[in-house]
């Protein structure tokens, strides 16, 4: 394993995107265990993307535009979904909700893992970014590329959890305010309405 790829991978992560969304916007609005929940959610949403990769499925997702489009407007219509929720007060940031319960970090950890197989992107994403650090004579590439995968989804969780728990100590004072929550729930829901905008609007 290169320092190129740790250094790549690693610059890939730190880029806000829809994960990271999610994830700060758990921790400000659910505090710290609710944010590492969102952290691992959206983490194993990048399995089947390294899967899909591994395995030749996302060179299909390239290729198809049907296969594409419909993928990518499922992760739209999601996408739209969440920031209508935030807006009435239910999404992310929904300071009603149990914060410690299991069925509620379960269904925050659902909604980190739909935000990243729903979109289409990250798949083609891997299938271009992976095989650029396999070794032309490596003896096994798959078992290469699952490796790198591996440590992709490590460097994820890891820069998720450090942007969540941030998040958590701020959300401890913004709390404390009821227009710099009607702000930050603003913010979040256009954030994901503007990834969502961005995604349908994405060619292959």
């Amino acid at each position: 394993m290169s320092l190129e790829f740790l250094i790549t991978a690693l610059i890939v992560v730190l880029v806000p995107g829809t994960g990271v969304v999610y994830t700060v916007a758990v921790g400000l609005g659910k505090g710290r265990q609710a944010s590492i929940a969102a952290a691992f959610g959206c983490t194993l949403g990048i399995i089947p993307a390294i899967l899909a990769s591994v395995v030749g499925l996302s060179a299909l997702m390239h290729t198809s535009a049907l296969v594409f489009q419909l993928v990518k407007y499922a992760g739209v219509a999601y996408l739209l979904y969440l920031a209508w929720q935030t807006l009435k007060q239910s999404g992310p940031l929904d300071l009603k909700a149990d914060r410690s319960s299991g069925k509620s970090l379960a269904a925050i950890a659902r909604t980190g893992f739909l935000i990243n197989i729903l979109n289409p992107k990250l798949t083609v994403f891997f299938m271009a970014f992976l095989p650029q650090f396999v070794s032309p004579v490596a003896a096994n590439p798959t078992l290469d590329m699952i490796l790198l995968g591996g440590v992709f989804m490590a460097m994820t969780f890891a820069v998720f959890v450090v942007y969540g728990l941030c998040a958590s100590l701020v959300g401890t004072r913004v709390l404390r305010s009821d227009r710099v929550m009607a702000w930050m729930r603003r913010t979040v829901a256009l954030a994901f309405a503007g990834f969502g905008l961005r995604l349908a609007l994405a060619d292959r």
